[in-house]
């Protein structure tokens, strides 16, 4: 099986952010993870990327808030993206 894509979007919410999701469900999970998807999801503001899920191969599942890289518990692929868009929320305001 080859990766087939899952989500591939990116929402515009304003001339200067915007939102992009792109995972893939794998035929076999990457070195780190324990499921099989491979993601990468980004808040981006004024050309800075502030909030950004992945699981980059041998990192594992993480995210990144600023300059800041924290372990991230994968747990279902609906509560990942809920995950995201409820840190995007918190960002905004």
């Amino acid at each position: 099986m080859r990766a087939k894509p899952v989500v591939n979007r990116r929402l515009v919410m304003s001339d200067a952010s915007f939102i992009e999701m792109v995972a893939w469900k794998v035929p076999t999970p990457l070195r780190g993870s324990r499921h099989d998807y491979k993601y990468r999801f980004a808040y981006v503001v004024e050309g800075a990327c502030i909030l950004r899920y992945d699981n980059e191969a041998g990192k594992g599942d993480h995210r990144h808030i600023g300059a800041q890289e924290l372990p991230y518990t994968f747990t279902s692929f609906d509560r990942l993206v809920k995950d995201f868009l409820d840190d995007v929320e918190r960002l905004k305001t």
